[in-house]
């Protein structure tokens, strides 16, 4: 039975960006040894869209408001590199990474039909750890 999902983000500056993860996005972590985090993400959706050809896939955070996230993020020092823009199924900006890569950033309009379980991370990286919360 599947229980979740590993993301993995290939990247020439692997510390920055965890660095950014812990710092900026505040994403709860453990440690694996030697300082490699892992982080716990937040409930998360998958989609499979046509292309021309296979290896592509995208990572996307998504939020309840992106303008509202885009400066909250802004003023932890995140780069927003264009402006956000209406895709028609949400709101969809980008955030780079020190390491030079980017994550979308969308408040889909879809969510009003999939409402996501919110959960709190901290209690989940609690329970990875072995801990109470």
């Amino acid at each position: 039975m599947i229980t979740g999902m590993h993301a993995v983000i290939f990247t020439t500056d692997a510390d920055a960006d965890r660095t950014f993860f812990r710092d900026v996005l505040e994403f709860p972590s453990v440690d694996a040894g030697g300082g490699w985090l892992i982080f716990a993400l937040p409930p998360a959706e998958l989609a499979a869209h046509p292309a021309e050809e296979n290896g592509r896939h995208e990572l996307y955070l998504m939020c309840d408001d992106v303008n509202a996230t885009v400066a909250e993020l802004s003023a932890r020092g995140a780069e927003i590199p264009g402006p956000v823009k209406d895709e028609g199924f949400g709101l969809l900006t980008a955030i780079r990474l020190p390491g030079d890569g980017c994550l979308g950033c969308t408040s889909p309009s879809t969510r009003r039909r999939w409402p996501h379980r919110r959960r709190d991370l901290r209690a989940v990286v609690a329970r990875l750890l072995g801990r109470k919360t």
